[in-house]
C-alpha cells in the first residue's frame, strides 16, 4: 500500500514533510515524537511538538563538536513526558556554519534546515563589500537561497546606487530596496521568502524590525543604532524560531560581529563565480593571478573588466578558509590518534588482566 501522509498535528507549518515522517518509522516505534527546535538556552531547549512548545533537555551529553549540538531549526526526536528531553537529531538538509567564536578549529552552526538566507545590510551606511561577500559565502556554502535586502531606503540618499553595487558584487542573487517605515517592497520580500527563512547581518541593519514587520507583530526586540557610525547593539541575543503568518518560519539571528569562514569553499566559487570562470583560462592549472604569464585574471584586471579589489578580497577569503580547513584537518588527526592510543592502551590492559588469570 503507497505511503500517505497527513498532518494532524499541524507540524506542517514549522517545515514538516511527509518525507520526514517516513524518516521518522523508527522513532514512532519507540515511543518518541517529532519536535522542531526554536531556541537553545542555558542547556535548555525550546521545541514545537505536537501538542505546542515545550521546555527540553538533551538525552546525551555535548558531542564535542559543536557542529552537532542542537540549534534553532533542528528537527528532532523528542521523548515526552514529565520532563522531556532529545534523544536524537534528524539529517540536516542545509546548516548556515561559520568558525567558531572562539576561534578553535571548530565550526559554530547558526542556524539548520533553512530554505531562504535574507542577508539584510542597511541603507543608512556605505556598503561594505567584503562583508556582504563573507556573508554571501556563509549562504551560499549552506544550501539555501540567499536574497540580499537593503534596508532603510528612508535613510538613504541613492539606494539605486547602491542597489547596482550590491549587484555587481551578487550576481543572479535577488536584491531588493526595502523600508519598514514606508512598506517599499516588504510586500514583495513576503512572496519572496519561502519554507525556514533566516536574517542575517550586523548589528544595526535593522533585522529585528524587518522581522517583526514580516511576523506582522512586535515579537522581536528592536533598539537604536549610533549616530555617529550607524551601529546598533544587541538586541537579539539568542537565534529564535516564529511561525510566519503566510506560512513557512522566521529564525531571527544576533548580529554578526566577527564573520569567519568555516569550510565554504563552495560558497566562495559562487560567491567569485567570474574569477573562478576566467581562471579556466589561464595558461598554468596552478594559476596563482599573480604575475604568471598567460593570467586571464590579470588580464581582465588589466582590462578593466574585474575590480582588483575583487580578486584581493578572493585571495584573502581562500586563506582564510585554507587556514581554517588546516587546523580543522590538524585536530581530526590528533582526534584520531588520541583514540588509537585509547584503544591500544584498553587492548593491552585487556591482555594484561588475560594473562594474569590461573
Amino acid at each position: 500500500m503507497p505511503y500517505t501522509y497527513t498532518d494532524p498535528s499541524g507540524l506542517s507549518r514549522y517545515g514538516w514533510t511527509g518525507a520526514l515522517d517516513q524518516t521518522f518509522t523508527e522513532h514512532y516505534e519507540a515511543g518518541l515524537v517529532p519536535a522542531r527546535i526554536s531556541r537553545v538556552d542555558r542547556g535548555l531547549c525550546t521545541a514545537i511538538t505536537t501538542s505546542g512548545p515545550t521546555r527540553a533537555t538533551f538525552a546525551a551529553p555535548h558531542p564535542p563538536d559543536p557542529l552537532l549540538t542542537p540549534c534553532t531549526g533542528d528537527w528532532a526526536a523528542l521523548r515526552p513526558g514529565a520532563e522531556p528531553h532529545l534523544v536524537a537529531l534528524l539529517p540536516r538538509h542545509s546548516a548556515i556554519m561559520r568558525s567558531s567564536a572562539s576561534r578553535s578549529s571548530h565550526g559554530q552552526v547558526l542556524a539548520a534546515n533553512v530554505d531562504t538566507v535574507v542577508i539584510a545590510l542597511s541603507l543608512a551606511t556605505p556598503l561594505d563589500a567584503a562583508k556582504l561577500e563573507r556573508l554571501l559565502a556563509l549562504a551560499w556554502e549552506s544550501g539555501a537561497q540567499p536574497v540580499i535586502v537593503l534596508t532603510k531606503a528612508d535613510l538613504a540618499d541613492d539606494p539605486e546606487a547602491v542597489h547596482a553595487e550590491a549587484e555587481a558584487l551578487a550576481p543572479g542573487v535577488d536584491i531588493l530596496v526595502t523600508s519598514v517605515a514606508t512598506g517599499h517592497n516588504i510586500d514583495v520580500l513576503a512572496a519572496l521568502i519561502h519554507g525556514t527563512t533566516v536574517l542575517l547581518g550586523p548589528s544595526g541593519a535593522g533585522k529585528s524590525t524587518l522581522g517583526n514587520t514580516l511576523l506582522g507583530e512586535e515579537l522581536l526586540a528592536t533598539g537604536t543604532v549610533r549616530e555617529q557610525d550607524g551601529k546598533g547593539r544587541h538586541t537579539t541575543v539568542r537565534r529564535e524560531l516564529l511561525p510566519l503568518p503566510g506560512g513557512g518560519v522566521l529564525i531571527d539571528t544576533p548580529g554578526l560581529r566577527g564573520i569567519s569562514l568555516h569550510d565554504a569553499a563552495d560558497g566562495l566559487e559562487q560567491v567569485f563565480a567570474e574569477i573562478e570562470e576566467l581562471a579556466a583560462h589561464c595558461r598554468f592549472g596552478d594559476c596563482a593571478h599573480d604575475t604568471e604569464p598567460g593570467c586571464a585574471v590579470q588580464a581582465a584586471i588589466q582590462a578593466g573588466e574585474l575590480p582588483e579589489r575583487r580578486l584581493r578580497s578572493y585571495h584573502k577569503l581562500q586563506r582564510e578558509n585554507a587556514w581554517a580547513a588546516s587546523r580543522t584537518d590538524a585536530r581530526l588527526r590528533e582526534e584520531r590518534v588520541n583514540q588509537q592510543k585509547a584503544i591500544t592502551s584498553h587492548l593491552r590492559a585487556t591482555y594484561r588482566f588475560r594473562d594474569q588469570q590461573p
